[in-house]
């Protein structure tokens, strides 16, 4: 994979779903004041990309993460936060499906019916780009950023005009501790760079690329999630009832009658896109954990003619399908789907930094981009409340399979000695 594509990869994993819904939600908790958290967000994912593109630079591997901390620390640690990475996107990609498809139902008018169907089609597109190969996936990631920052730009410099300066005042209708609580929630419009380190692997040139990438990606995401952040408080796109669509009601202002589809399209893309990232970096990961016997040895199958993991694919259908038809049946709902994998997250990223710190020890940046990190994530962790939960039911699930299958041992043989 060459540059545009691993941009591609990167902008596509982190500039997700979280654009059509957050902006409106931030705005909403501290008004215009949310803007500096924002800004603040777009200069910290700075530390956070670095940290990711230096790892993946110097220790190229289709394990990711999971192999960064194995590499650091011991392959059971890393194989424990394989699995939080793994059942966390196994969590994410439907709900991206499902918003994405939600938001084109809503411009068509179809029933919840469709939207299924819709969030299906996603689903096996993720699914049967990655199947065929890495070079597909480029291009067609690739086709999907393009697309998806063409549309935010034009709604954007659209909405410019719109702007009225009595919508920034009164600066902080909610006081200063508001913008305190938005930043936690801006949090999660910047993960995503840890996803397409199991691609590293698949780079032309990863020393040279993998950084360069994830510069240049997060400077396009720091400046599109800012100045979306910046039309919606400027044109008072938001309240009760309009902020978790904040973008498509900037879309349909702008663009009249044919708005509401444009938007709902774009929404499609927008969630297509990570989608796609993360489907193939959790596969490889699977794969990577099953080659290790961290996981059922079924898994790591290998398409002969592509190359592609054939059985982290078909895993990742399965649970997609449950996940699908568990949300169909109204037993949860896309709220507590969009918080389930929330601390999950964070300690995958407090890990990565944590072995960041370690292995990046003679890059004075890369260990000061792993600590800034690091400490971020720590902060947010305190946020998490019952999802901590779901991290220590995957530790226990992960522990029984290892005790069953490898005794009082309780994992693999390794020549490294466990340690922290």
């Amino acid at each position: 994979m060459k540059l545009p594509q691993i941009v591609a990869l990167y902008v596509g994993a982190v500039l997700g779903s979280g654009i059509l819904v957050i902006p409106g939600v931030a705005a909403e908790i501290s008004g215009p004041a949310s803007l500096l958290a924002w800004g603040f967000m777009a200069i910290m994912v700075l530390p956070m990309s670095l940290t990711m593109g230096l790892l993946s630079a110097k220790h190229p591997h289709s394990g990711g993460v999971s192999h960064f901390v194995a590499k650091a620390f011991h392959p059971g640690i890393g194989a424990l936060v394989g699995w939080y990475f793994i059942m966390a996107v196994v969590v994410g990609a439907p709900v991206l499906a499902l918003t994405g498809s939600g938001y084109l139902c809503a411009a068509f008018g179809l029933n919840d019916a469709y939207r299924l169907l819709i969030a299906v089609a996603l689903l096996l597109a993720a699914l049967l780009s990655n199947h065929f190969g890495m070079q597909l996936t480029g291009r067609v990631q690739t086709l999907i950023v393009l697309i998806t920052l063409t549309v935010l730009t034009f709604a954007i410099f659209g909405s410019l005009r719109r702007i009225e300066p009595t919508h920034f005042t009164p600066f902080t209708p909610n006081g200063w501790a508001s913008v305190g609580v938005t930043s936690t929630v801006l949090f999660w419009c910047f993960i995503g760079w840890e996803a397409v380190s199991n691609f590293s692997e698949e780079f032309e040139n990863p020393r040279r690329d993998a950084v360069k990438g994830a510069v240049i990606a997060a400077l396009l995401i720091g400046a599109f999630y800012f100045l979306t952040a910046l039309v919606v408080v400027g044109t008072h796109s938001y309240g009760p009832s309009v902020s978790d669509t904040a973008l498509v009601q900037i879309i349909k202002t702008d663009w009249g009658v044919e708005g509401g589809a444009i938007a709902g399209f774009a929404a499609l893309f927008i969630c297509l896109a990570p989608a796609i990232a993360y489907t193939g970096s959790i596969a490889r990961m699977i794969q990577s954990l099953s080659e290790r016997g961290y996981a059922p040895a079924k898994l790591s199958a290998t398409s002969a003619k592509r190359g592609t993991p054939t059985g982290g694919l078909i895993f990742l259908a399965v649970c997609y399908a449950f996940l699908l038809v568990l949300f169909n049946t109204r037993v949860v709902s896309l709220a507590t789907l969009i918080q389930l994998p929330s601390a999950a997250f964070i300690l995958t990223y407090l890990s990565a930094c944590a072995a960041g710190i370690r292995l990046l020890g003679n890059s004075g940046l890369g260990r000061v981009a792993s600590i800034t990190t690091f400490v971020l994530s720590l902060g947010m962790l305190f946020c998490v409340r019952w999802t901590i939960w779901y991290p220590i039911l995957i530790t226990l699930a992960l522990f029984l399979y290892l005790r069953a299958n490898f005794g009082m041992k309780a994992y693999p043989p390794s020549p490294k000695p466990f340690f922290f």
